[in-house]
């Protein structure tokens, strides 16, 4: 018991060890970008931090999508990234808009 754990441990500091500290400033880059774009399309305006979010959600939405989809981004590097991500903003933008729309009609 005590060998599997310390190599899911191993597995984990691998995985993770990969990952620099620039990850972080092009994750909040492509949500923004993705974010502006999304919110450019869908007409609605969530600030800056809120385009951020919006668009690292959207990634996040687009990389399911397009996986289901069978799909592949017509770019590659990080304007894929963030064709992929602009995508998956747009399609959660228009989920909140259609859920916050047929609660809004309940309430007239």
């Amino acid at each position: 018991m005590r060998r599997g754990r310390s190599l899911v441990l191993e597995a984990r500091h691998k995985c993770c060890s990969n990952y620099s500290i620039m990850d972080i400033p092009t994750w909040i880059i492509v949500g923004l970008v993705a974010g502006i774009l999304a919110s450019v399309v869908a007409r609605t305006s969530f600030g800056i931090i809120g385009d951020i979010l919006v668009g690292i959600a959207g990634a996040f939405v687009g990389g399911w999508v397009f996986r289901q989809m069978g799909w592949h981004a017509p770019m590659t590097g990080l304007a894929g990234v963030i064709f992929v991500a602009a995508i998956g903003a747009i399609v959660l933008l228009v989920l909140l808009r259609v859920i916050s729309g047929a609660r809004g009609r309940r309430r007239l």
